[in-house]
Protein backbone atom coordinates (compact mmCIF):
# COMPACT_ATOMS: atom_id res chain seq x y z
CA UNK A 1 0.00 0.00 0.00
CA UNK A 2 2.78 2.47 0.90
CA UNK A 3 4.76 1.70 -2.25
CA UNK A 4 1.70 1.92 -4.49
CA UNK A 5 0.77 5.25 -2.88
CA UNK A 6 4.25 6.48 -3.87
CA UNK A 7 3.38 5.68 -7.50
CA UNK A 8 5.43 2.52 -7.92
CA UNK A 9 4.16 -0.71 -9.46
CA UNK A 10 3.99 -3.62 -7.04
CA UNK A 11 3.57 -7.37 -7.24
CA UNK A 12 3.35 -9.20 -3.94
CA UNK A 13 4.47 -12.70 -3.13
CA UNK A 14 4.90 -14.63 0.07
CA UNK A 15 8.64 -15.04 0.66
CA UNK A 16 8.39 -18.58 2.00
CA UNK A 17 10.99 -18.20 4.73
CA UNK A 18 10.92 -19.77 8.19
CA UNK A 19 10.88 -16.66 10.37
CA UNK A 20 11.14 -18.67 13.59
CA UNK A 21 14.35 -20.32 12.36
CA UNK A 22 15.82 -16.92 11.46
CA UNK A 23 14.83 -15.48 14.83
CA UNK A 24 16.54 -18.43 16.55
CA UNK A 25 19.95 -17.65 15.01
CA UNK A 26 20.07 -13.83 15.10
CA UNK A 27 22.25 -12.78 18.03
CA UNK A 28 22.03 -9.00 17.66
CA UNK A 29 19.34 -6.68 18.89
CA UNK A 30 15.82 -6.14 17.57
CA UNK A 31 17.01 -3.84 14.78
CA UNK A 32 19.41 -6.56 13.59
CA UNK A 33 16.55 -9.05 13.63
CA UNK A 34 14.37 -6.77 11.48
CA UNK A 35 17.27 -6.30 9.04
CA UNK A 36 17.97 -10.03 8.81
CA UNK A 37 14.31 -10.94 8.30
CA UNK A 38 13.97 -8.34 5.53
CA UNK A 39 17.15 -9.59 3.82
CA UNK A 40 16.15 -13.25 3.99
CA UNK A 41 12.72 -12.45 2.55
CA UNK A 42 14.25 -10.43 -0.29
CA UNK A 43 16.81 -13.14 -1.06
CA UNK A 44 14.24 -15.94 -1.09
CA UNK A 45 11.97 -14.15 -3.55
CA UNK A 46 14.92 -12.88 -5.60
CA UNK A 47 16.18 -16.42 -6.19
CA UNK A 48 12.77 -17.32 -7.63
CA UNK A 49 12.58 -14.16 -9.74
CA UNK A 50 15.89 -13.70 -11.59
CA UNK A 51 16.28 -10.34 -13.27
CA UNK A 52 13.65 -8.72 -11.05
CA UNK A 53 14.04 -6.07 -8.38
CA UNK A 54 12.80 -7.63 -5.15
CA UNK A 55 12.00 -5.87 -1.91
CA UNK A 56 11.83 -7.65 1.42
CA UNK A 57 10.65 -5.87 4.55
CA UNK A 58 9.93 -6.64 8.16
CA UNK A 59 9.16 -4.96 11.43
CA UNK A 60 10.02 -5.95 15.00
CA UNK A 61 8.49 -4.57 18.19
CA UNK A 62 10.73 -4.42 21.24
CA UNK A 63 10.21 -3.29 24.78
CA UNK A 64 13.31 -3.17 26.95
CA UNK A 65 15.14 -4.99 24.09
CA UNK A 66 12.74 -7.95 24.37
CA UNK A 67 11.06 -8.81 21.09
CA UNK A 68 7.30 -9.29 21.14
CA UNK A 69 5.47 -11.36 18.53
CA UNK A 70 2.00 -11.29 17.02
CA UNK A 71 -0.49 -12.43 19.61
CA UNK A 72 -1.95 -15.86 18.88
CA UNK A 73 -5.41 -14.98 20.15
CA UNK A 74 -7.40 -12.20 21.81
CA UNK A 75 -6.23 -13.19 25.30
CA UNK A 76 -2.59 -12.96 24.21
CA UNK A 77 -3.38 -9.56 22.66
CA UNK A 78 -4.96 -8.43 25.93
CA UNK A 79 -1.84 -9.48 27.83
CA UNK A 80 0.50 -7.70 25.38
CA UNK A 81 -1.50 -4.49 25.48
CA UNK A 82 -1.59 -4.60 29.29
CA UNK A 83 2.19 -5.03 29.27
CA UNK A 84 2.70 -2.10 26.88
CA UNK A 85 0.21 0.20 28.62
CA UNK A 86 1.85 3.25 30.17
CA UNK A 87 5.21 2.40 28.60
CA UNK A 88 7.30 3.29 25.55
CA UNK A 89 8.23 0.62 23.03
CA UNK A 90 10.17 0.69 19.78
CA UNK A 91 9.18 -0.45 16.33
CA UNK A 92 12.20 -1.41 14.22
CA UNK A 93 11.43 -1.52 10.49
CA UNK A 94 13.87 -2.69 7.83
CA UNK A 95 14.01 -3.35 4.10
CA UNK A 96 16.36 -5.08 1.69
CA UNK A 97 16.53 -4.73 -2.08
CA UNK A 98 17.82 -7.79 -3.93
CA UNK A 99 18.61 -8.70 -7.55
CA UNK A 100 19.46 -12.19 -8.72
CA UNK A 101 19.91 -13.60 -5.22
CA UNK A 102 22.11 -10.77 -3.90
CA UNK A 103 21.14 -7.98 -1.51
CA UNK A 104 22.12 -4.67 -3.14
CA UNK A 105 20.78 -2.18 -0.59
CA UNK A 106 19.42 -2.29 2.95
CA UNK A 107 17.86 0.28 5.22
CA UNK A 108 16.17 0.54 8.55
CA UNK A 109 14.52 3.02 10.83
CA UNK A 110 12.94 3.00 14.27
CA UNK A 111 10.03 4.76 15.94
CA UNK A 112 9.11 5.12 19.59
CA UNK A 113 5.51 4.78 20.68
CA UNK A 114 4.17 5.48 24.13
CA UNK A 115 0.93 3.81 25.05
CA UNK A 116 -1.28 5.65 27.50
CA UNK A 117 -2.13 4.05 30.81
CA UNK A 118 -5.02 1.66 30.32
CA UNK A 119 -7.14 -0.12 32.89
CA UNK A 120 -8.73 -3.50 32.26
CA UNK A 121 -12.01 -1.94 31.07
CA UNK A 122 -10.24 0.29 28.54
CA UNK A 123 -8.34 -2.69 27.16
CA UNK A 124 -11.57 -4.71 26.94
CA UNK A 125 -13.30 -1.85 25.07
CA UNK A 126 -10.38 -1.60 22.66
CA UNK A 127 -10.37 -5.37 22.02
CA UNK A 128 -14.10 -5.21 21.28
CA UNK A 129 -13.64 -2.24 18.93
CA UNK A 130 -10.63 -3.72 17.09
CA UNK A 131 -12.01 -7.26 16.84
CA UNK A 132 -9.90 -10.02 15.33
CA UNK A 133 -7.46 -7.47 13.89
CA UNK A 134 -5.67 -7.60 17.25
CA UNK A 135 -4.04 -10.88 16.17
CA UNK A 136 -2.78 -9.59 12.82
CA UNK A 137 -0.04 -7.28 14.02
CA UNK A 138 2.65 -7.31 16.64
CA UNK A 139 1.61 -5.52 19.81
CA UNK A 140 -2.06 -6.25 19.17
CA UNK A 141 -2.74 -2.91 17.49
CA UNK A 142 -2.74 -1.15 14.15
CA UNK A 143 -1.94 2.51 14.56
CA UNK A 144 -3.68 3.32 11.28
CA UNK A 145 -6.92 1.91 12.69
CA UNK A 146 -8.55 1.54 16.09
CA UNK A 147 -5.12 1.13 17.70
CA UNK A 148 -4.60 4.90 17.60
CA UNK A 149 -6.83 5.12 20.68
CA UNK A 150 -4.15 3.40 22.75
CA UNK A 151 -1.43 6.03 22.38
CA UNK A 152 -0.43 9.24 24.06
CA UNK A 153 2.76 9.87 22.03
CA UNK A 154 4.22 8.66 18.75
CA UNK A 155 7.71 9.64 17.63
CA UNK A 156 8.96 8.61 14.23
CA UNK A 157 8.19 8.48 10.56
CA UNK A 158 4.64 7.31 9.81
CA UNK A 159 5.73 4.85 7.12
CA UNK A 160 8.25 3.31 9.52
CA UNK A 161 5.46 2.81 12.04
CA UNK A 162 3.41 1.10 9.33
CA UNK A 163 6.33 -1.25 8.68
CA UNK A 164 8.42 0.21 5.86
CA UNK A 165 10.97 3.07 6.05
CA UNK A 166 9.67 4.52 2.79
CA UNK A 167 11.89 7.61 2.59
CA UNK A 168 15.04 5.51 2.99
CA UNK A 169 13.68 2.94 0.53
CA UNK A 170 13.05 5.57 -2.14
CA UNK A 171 16.56 7.00 -1.61
CA UNK A 172 18.00 3.50 -2.04
CA UNK A 173 16.03 2.93 -5.24
CA UNK A 174 17.31 6.26 -6.59
CA UNK A 175 20.90 5.31 -5.66
CA UNK A 176 20.47 2.17 -7.76
CA UNK A 177 19.14 4.30 -10.68
CA UNK A 178 15.76 2.60 -10.39
CA UNK A 179 13.82 5.85 -9.90
CA UNK A 180 13.98 8.97 -12.00
CA UNK A 181 12.17 11.25 -9.60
Amino acid sequence: MLIEAAGLPVETEAPGVDERAIKAVVRGGPDDLARRLAAEKALAASRRRPGRVVLGADQVLAIDREVLHKPEDREAARMQIARLAGRTHTLHAAFAIAFDGEVRREGRDSAQLTMRRLDHQAIARYLHLAGDAVTTSVGGYQLEGAGIHLFERVEGDHSTILGLPLIALLASLRSLDLLAI
